[in-house]
């Protein structure tokens, strides 16, 4: 009994559309994970937090695995990736170690770490509650998901608005909370 061969001839115009099945996606990221974690390392200088850096690059390859282009650097897209969710963390950790003294001159300072008490005494999460419910609809909405861990992206699909239409609504809830709390500072 004979096999018979076949050849798939595809037009140079066709080829863009060919997309990478999810089986060659996960195998090109098996193949890339060890130097990934290397990577990791070199910024981190930490195994806990390389691995961390790395799950969360392989978990934010998988979302957007359809954002990547056949024929481009697989490699590099994944490093880019890493080396951006680093960065993003690094600015997040950043901020959140940065205080306002309240002075006239407005400076910033870098705290380790506020104590409870001093941020309790001014203000307690019952009163961040109220004043988010107390927030019209199109703004509560929008901002309640985005604290809830949800991207600007998915906020745009379950409610069916344009993804600028959500950080527009994000940006408006923030600015009318620190109208609302602003006593508290």
């Amino acid at each position: 009994m004979e096999r018979e061969t076949f050849c798939l001839i595809f037009a140079p115009q066709q080829l863009n559309k060919i997309k990478m099945s999810t089986l060659e996606f996960n195998y090109l990221i098996g193949n890339h994970s060890g130097s990934l974690k290397s990577f990791a390392y070199n910024f981190t200088k930490n195994i806990e937090d390389a691995e961390d850096l790395l799950q969360d690059t392989l978990v934010k390859a998988i979302r957007y695995k359809d954002n990547f282009q056949d024929g481009t650097n697989f490699k590099g897209w994944l490093f880019t990736i890493m080396r951006n969710i680093f960065i993003n963390n690094y600015k997040r950790k950043k901020l959140q170690k940065t205080i306002n003294d309240g002075t006239d001159n407005q400076f910033y300072l870098n705290y380790g770490k506020i104590s409870e008490d001093t941020v309790s005494s001014r203000i307690n999460e019952k009163d961040i509650n109220k004043a988010i419910t107390q927030l019209p609809y199109e703004f509560r909405t929008p901002f309640q998901l985005f604290i809830d861990g949800y991207h600007y992206d998915e906020i745009a699909d379950s409610m069916g608005i344009p993804m600028g239409t959500v950080k527009s609504r994000i940006f408006h809830a923030r600015k009318k909370l620190s109208e609302e709390l602003a006593h508290f500072a």
